[in-house]
């Protein structure tokens, strides 16, 4: 019963808009809105044959790539920037300065010194990824509670264990924070990094369609994007529950009290 009700509350929005979109343009004769029912088809005949090897997945790759680094990286620079209360206060003014630059206008630099290749991409989506990602670990890390830190002190618990078990697990909840809005900015970015100089890749795809008013086939790859987007939420929520059920399980004791 509890699971039929929480699919209900899961799908009856999206149901919903589904619904109300199909009506909608039922009757559509517009050029640029065509009914659901013909994106459907194009749907269909355009990302179920040889596109899905040669844009979709190589698109997931450079995403899967790029967001790795960023979150290694985030999470890596974060703590040290976090532990060392000199050290933030030095790098801070650089990093609220390279913070605000936005990801997609350093695309034609990039292209100067990494090419038009998968590199260039893959950078795009870590220079987006990782701010999220470095700026909640050093948050999380700089609000470990004081009490767990002289507990350690007191039983000389230092190096990697502390580093592991205190430090790394006390901000993790910070860290998947900043792991979930790294996710949502790197479809973003890998849609970005594809429209630029690009020859495979579902940016590029969903640009061309537009170039040559392939309608139909444009509006499927948006809604693509879309499912990709819902598919990898659900993916990362998986991982979230299996990495914070420590967490989880601290605040359903905390509420039963």
């Amino acid at each position: 019963m509890r699971v039929a009700y929480r699919a209900t509350q899961l799908l009856a929005l999206p149901v919903l808009l589904f619904a109300t979109w199909w009506f909608a343009s039922a009757g559509s004769t517009a050029f640029y809105i065509p009914p659901l029912s013909v994106i459907l088809d194009a749907f269909d005949d355009t990302w179920f044959g040889p596109r899905i090897t040669e844009d979709v997945l190589p698109s997931l790759g450079r995403l899967a790539l790029g967001y790795l680094i960023a979150v290694v990286v985030g999470v890596v620079v974060g703590m040290l920037i976090g532990l060392n209360r000199t050290l933030r206060a030095l790098l801070e003014p650089t990093l609220e300065f390279l913070r605000a630059i936005p990801p997609p206008v350093l695309v034609p630099i990039l292209m100067l010194f990494a090419g038009i290749g998968n590199s260039m991409k893959v950078l795009v989506i870590v220079s987006g990824c990782v701010w999220p990602v470095l700026l909640n670990t050093v948050e999380g890390v700089r609000a470990i509670d004081g009490v767990l830190i002289d507990t350690c002190r007191s039983y000389r618990i230092g190096g990697v264990l502390r580093l592991w078990h205190l430090v790394l697990r006390s901000a993790s909840p910070q860290i998947m924070a900043g792991a979930r809005q790294a996710l949502s900015v790197g479809i973003i970015l890998m849609v970005i990094s594809e429209m630029f100089a690009a020859s495979s890749g579902l940016g590029f795809t969903i640009v061309q369609f537009q170039r040559g008013f392939q309608i139909p086939e444009m509006w499927s790859g948006v809604l693509l994007l879309g499912l990709l987007g819902v598919l990898l939420s659900l993916v990362f929520r998986v991982v979230e529950n299996r990495v914070l059920a420590w967490y989880h399980g601290v605040r359903t004791v905390e509420k039963e009290r």
